[in-house]
């Protein structure tokens, strides 16, 4: 009797597995009542997967820093599904751009799409599963139809650890009753919201650079795929109608008329449901095609048809009142999610064969007719460690490149922002365009970004020998490299007898790491303030020197510790029997200063962007491996100068926190670095001698009436804007924040703010008129920019306070800024 009895359990428990469950039934309430965690989503896509294998395959490609999956449901017609893998490989060899034997009409189009990438714009995670039931389940009759032509991906969401915050919050204070009115508390995030991922950064900015984990997963899975078509589901604030394709201008110049011309197509299909149903919509305005690193823009420069779908919901919880007196629900937010969705399935398949033609032909033009008037990008090898780095970013995004050669040729400076002739040295880093990844490779490297429109979203300048520090020129001719790999200088590490010092190179995040480690040992280190020789060989300022004596008596067997560290961090080290140079001090001399070992801590909390937080926490621990303290801003003025000798105020407003208990702090050998707005919150507080440097105002100057039309109220004033540009920091080289970058540091510059030079104090970084390099300044912004101090350092005390007009780590892709950083951190004078 209990085998029979446990029998008929295991029949009705596999058959009801086996059933396509709706997301009602599989999560035991009405989808768009609750807010569903990623767990119970990933759980549902797993249940379906596994009811429906001739329709679904899933793949789960990776796990967020918390240690959630991310995975995608690929969904379509059983016979697609059944070759899966023959129609990838074939989508592949259409995106190399050369010939091949794939047969388009029998090849289906792949339409991708992206939920919540931010998380706390969380009705598209409750989409995603609604969609994933109607196209597996049957229900739709034409999506049936549709699915012949379509390979459907499904991801849905980018970002569980910033979602999860959002949805563990928001379930934890709302009552029985969700409560519409917007005042109240599950309407109001706490901070850092929900938005970000788990390091507080934004991962639609992201795509391109590919710093964070999830965005490294997700892409190496994307280019498996190449999609012909992909939209990116969003929420924007709840009193906005919804937005989807044609995009606004600025859209770059490299994008094609056919990928625009289908957005329009695409855009009029989702208005025809919109239309029928009376919802509100708007396109053509806000959100533009520029910047190359959005879930759009990234598709768009890969050959796809990139879209933004944004739903207004931003915090709008279950339910909203909004400013129009209509309330807005979860549900309503779901539904226009899921028609846009189906809509852009719809017209996806109709126009597969169209889609799969011009998405042969765009990179078919690559290799033939590449875009822009530069066919080749050289990048001089003047740092090997950031062109290595930059060689990686380059081969995440598929773009080829090769070193070196013999070539002499002429080309666009990108400093001297003038024609000059340059020669190809061997480990010099070359991109010729023509190739299948024209598009992109032209994008992230042209001087300048053409700019049609001021109203942008985001920064107009990008080129990646600015971003990376690199001499680079941009030629007309059509140059190509000639190895595959670098020629690496090897420098072998010498052995002394009884050595007197050992010396490490310093400019690099590498070479930090080296410091570090020789710290962690309790090994004291010195660095070398300026140049000097030794046994034939000369040392830049900021060389790295241990001492054999006053180590060791400290801790025996400092020599094995030094070379066991060189060993394992792959770093040469040279040993010297004498302090005696033949240039510069001598090894006594106090222009080789001990280095202290960084005990950082860093402020968050409400007053902070966490954004800028996010930057700082994550360069600190993934560059460095170093565990900083998080501190709140009320405790600033209670640090102990023997476990906090660095305290970093990330971009925020700090100002009733700054106090006596800080000042003394400082006076004891603290460095305090104030990071952009944070700076302003020592404007008149005693000891803080930065000023602000005001616009000069001519004295027979008039005042012009507003010129401004009515229809351009919603319009940013062009005049004062600066949404993103690239300036040419000219620093002090001899001051040790300079090592490893030299005289010229390229920085992001977002804000019109610009600082007197010191009178008393280092001006480490000023601008001039000659400094803006690339992207969209307004006339009265570039007036105030023309001079003035952007990197200071003043004398505290025993301390010092640095002072960061601009952000360095600016979404952690800012090679060059990172050794600006590291030298701040660990640099003293």
């Amino acid at each position: 009797m209990r085998y029979y009895l446990f029998c008929i359990v295991l029949f009705i428990g596999l058959n009801s597995y086996g059933q396509i469950q709706n997301p009602d039934q599989f999560l035991g309430y009405e989808l768009g009542t609750h807010f569903t965690p990623h767990h119970k989503v990933a759980d549902y896509f797993r249940q379906i997967a596994a009811a429906s294998p001739k329709n679904v395959k899933l793949i789960e490609y990776g796990k967020t820093n918390e240690g959630r999956p991310l995975l995608v449901a690929i969904v379509s017609a059983p016979e697609n599904i059944s070759q899966l893998e023959q129609i990838r490989n074939n989508n592949l060899k259409l995106s190399t751009g050369t010939n091949t034997n794939v047969d388009i009409a029998q090849q289906p189009a792949i339409l991708w799409l992206s939920y919540n990438v931010h998380g706390n714009e969380a009705s598209s995670t409750e989409t995603a599963m609604k969609m994933l039931y109607t196209l597996v389940s049957e229900t739709h009759k034409p999506a049936k139809e549709w699915l012949k032509n379509t390979v459907v991906v499904i991801d849905p969401c980018l970002n569980p650890d910033g979602r999860d915050r959002y949805v563990n919050y928001f379930n934890s204070v709302v009552g029985k009753t969700p409560n519409a009115d917007p005042s109240s508390r599950e309407h109001i995030e706490p901070w850092p919201g929900g938005r970000p991922n788990h390091y507080y950064f934004d991962l639609n900015r992201d795509w391109a650079w590919q710093t964070q984990l999830e965005s490294q997963q997700r892409l190496a899975l994307y280019n498996q795929w190449m999609p012909q078509v992909h939209v990116d589901f969003h929420e924007q604030g709840y009193n906005e109608p919804y937005y989807f394709a044609p995009a606004a201008e600025p859209v770059h110049q490299d994008i094609t008329p056919w990928q625009k011309s289908f957005q329009v197509v695409v855009g009029k299909n989702n208005a025809k449901y919109f239309d029928a149903e009376g919802w509100q919509y708007f396109t053509k305005e806000r959100f533009d095609l520029l910047y190359p690193s959005y879930g759009d823009t990234y598709p768009l420069y890969n050959g796809s048809i990139g879209m933004t779908y944004e739903q207004g919901g931003i915090r709008a919880g279950l339910s909203v009142v909004t400013n129009d007196g209509d309330t807005l629900t979860l549900k309503d937010r779901i539904a226009h999610h899921f028609t846009t969705g189906m809509s852009t399935l719809e017209v996806t398949a109709l126009s597969h064969n169209k889609l799969l033609e011009e998405y042969k032909k765009y990179f078919q033009q690559g290799l033939s007719n590449a875009p822009g008037i530069y066919k080749s990008y050289i990048i001089k090898a003047s740092n090997l460690s950031r062109l290595k780095k930059l060689a990686e970013l380059l081969t995440k995004n598929k773009i080829e490149f090769a070193f070196g050669g013999d070539k002499q040729g002429r080309g666009y400076d990108y400093d001297t922002q003038k024609e000059e002739n340059f020669s190809v040295g061997r480990n010099d880093l070359i991109v010729n365009v023509l190739q299948s990844r024209a598009v992109l490779a032209n994008v992230l490297l042209e001087p300048h970004t053409v700019v049609t429109d001021s109203n942008t979203y985001d920064i107009t300048a990008w080129a990646l020998p600015y971003i990376y520090g690199l001499k680079a020129y941009a030629s007309k001719e059509n140059i190509k490299g000639k190895f595959s790999t670098l020629d690496e200088p090897k420098i072998a590490s010498n052995e002394v007898d009884k050595p007197l010092a050992w010396l490490f190179n310093w400019g690099t995040s590498e070479d930090a790491q080296v410091l570090i480690a020789l710290q962690k040992e309790n090994i004291k280190v010195r660095q070398a303030d300026q140049p000097f020789s030794v046994n034939g060989k000369d040392y830049p300022a900021g060389t790295l020197i241990v001492l054999r004596a006053e180590n060791e008596k400290l801790a025996r067997g400092v020599k094995d510790k030094v070379a066991a560290i060189a060993r394992k961090l792959d770093k040469p080290i040279q040993a010297v029997s004498s302090g005696f140079v033949e240039k510069g001090k001598d090894f006594g001399s106090n222009v080789y200063p001990l280095l202290r070992q960084p005990k950082i801590a860093i402020v968050s909390g409400m007053e902070v962007s966490s954004l800028a937080f996010g930057e700082v926490w994550f360069y600190l621990e993934h560059d460095l491996n170093l565990s900083p303290s998080i501190i709140n801003a009320r405790d600033i003025n209670n640090l102990d100068i023997n476990k906090v000798n660095i305290l970093i105020l990330p971009d925020g407003s700090y100002a009733p926190f700054i106090g006596d208990g800080l000042t003394a702090w400082l006076n004891k050998g603290g460095k305090l670095i104030l990071m952009e707005d944070a700076i302003e919150s020592v404007f008149d507080k005693k000891g803080f001698d930065i000023k602000k440097k005001e616009a000069a105002v001519k004295k027979d100057e008039k005042t012009d009436a507003n010129k401004l039309l009515f229809k351009d109220k919603d319009r940013d004033d062009f005049e004062t804007t600066i949404p993103g540009a690239i300036y040419k920091i000219n620093l002090d080289a001899s001051h040790p924040f300079s090592y490893g970058i030299g005289k010229t540091y390229y920085s992001l510059k977002t804000d019109r703010k610009i600082y007197e030079p010191f009178a008393k104090g280092w001006n480490v970084g000023l601008v001039n008129e000659k400094s803006l390099m690339a992207g969209i300044v307004g006339k009265k912004a570039r007036e105030e920019l023309k001079t003035g101090l952007l990197i200071g350092v003043q004398d505290f005390g025993r301390g010092q306070v640095v002072y960061l007009a601009n952000d360095p780590l600016f979404r952690n892709f800012w090679e060059g800024g990172k050794t600006l950083y590291g030298n701040i951190i660990f640099c003293s004078y």
